[in-house]
């Protein structure tokens, strides 16, 4: 799309990604991230499906996901979507709130949706600063003070216990995590659940709010982030994380990250320096 424009950039200082969307009108289908995400809606209104219940989001809307949050969106109004949203690795999440609380924890979300929140303006400020290279303090200042209110209000302090995307299923969850680079069978994962291979799809898919396969190759595509992160070409990420060829790996990326693996490569090419990411003729491919 001429229209479209996706930028990415990674800030050094606040450990931080901060994407940027728009004209996007991309259907994202059930899948999760092993990091937070702290987004807000500019334009467009979306349907989102999260932790199994259903929203409409429309712009001034602040979107959150704890870790492993399966989540679903697709544009309903006809426009285009423009979002711009801040990633946070679990690791930086628990110094966060260890600056915040004095105790380091991954602090538990409650609400997915903050309906046109008096937070939004605050975020897409902080938004702007990380885009634009700002290098004073007061960046860091604005990102405490968002994440600090954040924290308070939609999480609950006092019980500071780790964040779980969900207990059922663990064994089976624990096997493709440790797995995922070889060929793993519907035979292999029904039987260490104990079930038949329908029964365990239905009640994973039911328990999960994700299928057994889409689970699997989100785990994947987690694990090629990482390698993308280091500089491995994506021909060599696809094979080390299980793909059965680079057009699968490729495509799978995009309908789950947005982005190509070479786009996403390239935010962290140039000794980790942020850099914008935009979509050109040459990156439909790996």
């Amino acid at each position: 799309m001429p229209d479209e424009i996706r930028t990415v950039y990674y800030d050094a200082s606040l450990q931080v990604e901060a994407y940027r969307f728009v004209g996007v009108k991309q259907k994202f289908p059930p899948h999760f991230h092993d990091y937070y995400v702290i987004g807000f809606i500019e334009g467009g209104q979306r349907y989102l499906e999260c932790r199994q219940r259903e929203y409409i989001i429309n712009p001034g809307d602040i979107i959150i996901f704890n870790p492993r949050d399966v989540h679903a969106c697709e544009q309903v109004d006809g426009r285009a979507l423009d979002y711009r949203c801040i990633n946070i690795q679990s690791q930086r999440m628990m110094e966060i709130a260890q600056e915040i609380t004095g105790r380091s924890y991954l602090p538990a979300f409650a609400q997915t949706v903050l309906y046109q929140s008096d937070l939004a303006p605050s975020l897409r400020e902080l938004h702007a600063m990380i885009c634009e290279g700002e290098s004073d303090f007061i960046k860091e200042e604005q990102f405490f003070l968002l994440m600090g209110q954040l924290i308070h209000e939609y999480t609950d302090v006092s019980a500071c216990e780790a964040y779980e995307g969900g207990a059922g299923f663990q064994d089976v969850c624990d096997y493709m995590e440790t797995n995922f680079a070889g060929a793993i069978s519907l035979d292999d994962l029904s039987a260490l659940a104990g079930l038949s291979k329908y029964h365990f799809l239905r009640s994973f898919t039911r328990e999960r709010g994700i299928s057994p396969y889409s689970y699997l190759e989100t785990v994947r595509i987690g694990h090629a982030k990482k390698l993308l992160e280091k500089g491995t070409p994506p021909a060599d990420t696809a094979l080390l994380t299980g793909f059965s060829d680079q057009s699968h790996f490729s495509n799978f990326f995009k309908r789950f990250i947005g982005l190509t693996p070479r786009q996403y490569m390239r935010i962290f090419s140039n000794e980790r320096q942020m850099e914008p990411v935009l979509p050109t003729k040459g990156d439909q491919g790996v």
